[in-house]
C-alpha cells in the first residue's frame, strides 16, 4: 500500500506534536503554579528572598499570588512566573488600590509590573503597602 508523501508528513507531524504534548505533561510543564497553603507561600517566599520569615500572609483566594510581611514591616509580593513564583520586596515607590474586592499592586518596576490579588482583607494590605513609604 502506497501512502502519499503529504499524508506521511502529516502523520509524522501529528505524532511528533502528540509526543511533545505528552512529554510536557509528564514533566509538569505549563500549568500556572498555585499557592495552596500558607506553608506553600512561606516556602515560595524563602525561595524568592532567602531568610524572609513572614509574620502575616495574605494569599489570593485562587492561589495566584500572595503578600507577606515580616517583623520589620517589609512586604513581599509573590506572583506566578512560568511554573514558579517570583517575588519582589515592595519599595516606597510601590502603590496599591482596591478595585471592587481586588487589590491591585503596582510595584513601580516595569519588568515586574502590576499584580491583582483577591484577598480576604485588601484594605489592611493596602495600608501595609502605604506604610512602606513612611518607613
Amino acid at each position: 500500500m502506497d501512502l502519499p508523501p503529504a499524508l506521511i508528513q502529516f502523520l509524522g507531524s501529528l505524532f511528533a506534536i502528540l509526543a511533545l504534548a505528552a512529554l510536557a505533561r509528564w514533566l509538569k510543564l505549563g500549568p500556572e503554579p498555585r499557592l495552596e497553603s500558607d506553608e506553600a507561600a512561606r516556602e515560595a517566599a524563602d525561595e524568592a528572598i532567602s531568610g524572609f520569615v513572614p509574620l502575616r500572609i495574605g494569599r489570593d483566594r485562587d492561589g495566584r499570588g500572595a503578600l507577606l510581611s515580616d517583623s520589620t514591616g517589609r512586604v513581599l509580593l509573590l506572583r506566578p512566573h512560568g511554573t514558579m513564583f517570583a517575588g519582589r520586596l515592595l519599595t516606597a515607590r510601590a502603590s496599591a488600590h482596591i478595585e471592587l474586592d481586588v487589590l491591585v499592586i503596582d510595584t513601580a518596576e516595569r519588568r515586574f509590573g502590576t499584580a491583582r490579588l483577591t484577598l480576604d482583607d485588601p484594605s489592611a494590605w493596602m495600608q501595609a503597602i502605604a506604610a512602606i513609604k513612611h518607613a
